[in-house]
């Protein structure tokens, strides 16, 4: 073999030499790059399955305590899995001894109960379900249930869950409501009745002595004094106001209670007692803008309305008076308010005004019911009623009505 054979060998093996020292370098560069990076994965799978193991026990910690009942059945209703609310409420161990929801449900609940189950296994959930069911014990109960399906990784249903409380506690409330409501319902309208005829029996004899007594004056026109004439107006004055306090018992005992609820239009309400009340030539009364028409009984408008401008009008003592009516609408209701530049009332009377019998004067034609009727009639259409008022300059009663 010739020097330049020998020559050409010795630099192809340092190249082999040089290539096979950089592979190695290269191999263990990655060598230690992946062993790196199997520690590090190494690292993140334990993290991963801490957090698994924390999360799995969260999730067992929030089945077992979760205070309502927390049921997982098969699609064929066979129960899988019971929290401990469940079991304590429907008395089975689902660990010892099978059990499908059928068995639960109350014999006249079945129809309801099959289509909720059916609108489950179709829209995926149902809420708000009540019904009743029938415990081991055979103890019947009321329960709320909202469920929904539990999916597989290919969003196929594989089984269903749900939530279900004991309302019964609350169905015998509902139910005792229901009756004491119906008993009162029946109590109002006996006493609504037996006011009527309390009316009757009490305004008969003072017409009577009414009428006695024109008699008596007519009979007698000119032997009678000054005196006795004074006592008969005084006497007829008197009867008088016995039957307007009659009339006035008989509306507060009346006016919690409303007749079908119609259309009522404001401005006739409003046009009726302009011309029914006697307004003085010296007190102006406006109402401002065009009212709205509202749902109710239209005799307790007018009551509402009649009894605040009347008492607008008796205790106004300008010499120039004024009483406005004004509305405005809100989503839910509509405010409205009477103001006045009468007397005024003090802040500490603002709210014994509407208590019956409550007059903050001595007028012989004021009976102290008239603002309790027009408390109870805003009552009746869900509204509140407030005031504000200076003494000597004037009031204004706001008060709503719902929509």
């Amino acid at each position: 073999m010739s020097q330049e054979q020998i020559e050409i060998l010795n630099r192809a093996l340092k190249r082999e030499k040089a290539a096979r020292k950089a592979a190695e370098k290269i191999l263990e560069d990655k060598s230690r790059e992946l062993y790196f990076l199997s520690e590090e994965l190494k690292e993140t799978n334990l993290k991963l399955e801490n957090l698994l193991s924390e999360k799995s026990s969260e999730l067992k910690g929030v089945f077992e305590n979760i205070l309502d009942a927390y049921v997982v059945i098969d699609l064929s209703g066979n129960v899988l899995k019971f929290n401990d609310a469940a079991t304590a409420l429907f008395g089975y161990n689902v660990d010892k001894e099978p059990l499908n929801i059928l068995n639960l449900i109350y014999e006249e609940d079945m129809e309801y109960a099959m289509s909720s189950f059916y609108n489950l296994k179709t829209a995926g959930f149902f809420k708000n379900y009540r019904a009743r069911v029938t415990t081991k014990s055979k103890e019947v109960k009321w329960v709320h249930i909202n469920a929904s399906l539990i999916l597989d990784k290919n969003s196929l249903p594989i089984a269903a869950q749900g939530i279900v409380r004991d309302v019964t506690h609350l169905k015998l409330l509902e139910e005792q409501k229901e009756k004491i409501l119906k008993k009162l319902e029946i109590s109002n309208n006996e006493l609504y009745e037996y006011a009527h005829v309390v009316s009757h029996d009490l305004k008969s004899p003072l017409r009577t002595i009414d009428a006695l007594l024109s008699w008596i004056r007519t009979d007698n026109i000119n032997k009678f004094d000054e005196e006795t004439i004074q006592n008969i107006d005084l006497i007829e004055g008197t009867l008088e106001n016995m039957d307007k306090l009659i009339s006035n018992i008989l509306n507060y005992s009346s006016a919690d209670s409303a007749d079908e609820e119609v259309e009522v239009d404001l401005n006739k309400v409003l046009k009726n007692i302009k011309q029914t009340l006697f307004i003085p030539e010296h007190i102006e009364f406006r109402v401002i803008p065009k009212l709205p028409v509202v749902k109710g009984d239209g005799t307790k408008f007018q009551q509402l309305f009649q009894n605040l401008i009347s008492n607008a009008i008796k205790f106004n003592d300008k010499e120039k008076g004024l009483i406005e009516v004004d509305f405005t609408e809100e989503v839910t209701f509509y405010q409205f308010t009477v103001k006045d530049n009468g007397i005024g009332i003090e802040k500490e009377f603002h709210d014994k005004i509407f208590k019956v019998f409550q007059s903050l004067t001595k007028r012989e034609d004021s009976t102290g019911i008239g603002l309790s009727i027009v408390k109870k009639i805003v009552d009746l259409y869900k509204g509140t009623i407030w005031l504000e008022s200076a003494p000597k300059i004037g009031t204004t009663f706001y008060f709503t009505i719902k929509k």
